[in-house]
């Protein structure tokens, strides 16, 4: 049977991380990850100046109504071919990721928890509770890293768009997990211990 689990938190709060750890102490024949970035909405059809602009941290950045649609297939113990997203140039990526129907579905991002139409498909959730200094200095590092970003331009999206948006749709998600865990730091031996309870 195929459980599926949010995990939920703050950007560069961990989650990525955690659900990676999982996944690998795991392994792929239990644990599969479903990243709610990869359901953005594509905006390939946009100037780069306007897909740089929207908003991704709101709700409607995402679409949600093709993730529920897979979720639903998963629980069916069905494959789904899940969307690519590009970072870089704000658009979905012409190639899929495969998932097959594992016992654990992993569903992370900062929104996972937001969307009542996705809390049905959930047997477990988890937010990853992180400090919002350590996470501003996550982000920093890792857009300018992998994303191809300024450290000014991270500092600019943060005060307008990423601040703003936690306070309001991601941190009162933080009310209805069913577990809250440490982001600023955890070994093996917890990340096993959770992934017992999640099963």
């Amino acid at each position: 049977m195929t459980k599926i689990v949010a995990i939920a938190g703050g950007t560069a709060s961990g989650k990525t991380t955690l659900a990676r750890d999982l996944l690998r102490l795991g392994g792929e024949d239990l644990v599969q990850i479903v990243p709610l970035d990869a359901y953005y909405r594509c905006n390939g059809h946009l100037p780069l100046e306007q897909r740089a602009a929207v908003n991704y941290d709101h709700p409607l950045a995402f679409e949600i109504s093709v993730l529920a649609q897979q979720l639903a297939v998963l629980s069916r113990g069905e494959v789904v071919d899940i969307p690519v997203y590009d970072f870089a140039t704000h658009s979905r990526s012409a190639v899929t990721k495969r998932i097959k129907p594992t016992a654990l579905i992993l569903v992370e991002g900062i929104l996972a928890l937001h969307f009542t139409e996705l809390r049905s498909f959930y047997s477990r959730s988890v937010f990853v509770d992180t400090p919002e200094a350590l996470r501003l200095s996550r982000r920093i590092a890792r857009d300018v890293r992998e994303r191809g970003r300024t450290e000014s331009s991270v500092h600019e999206q943060w005060n307008e768009n990423v601040h703003p948006m936690h306070l309001e749709f991601c941190e009162p998600t933080k009310a209805i997990a069913l577990e809250i865990f440490d982001g600023a730091a955890w070994n093996d031996e917890q990340v096993l211990a959770l992934l017992e309870r999640l099963g």
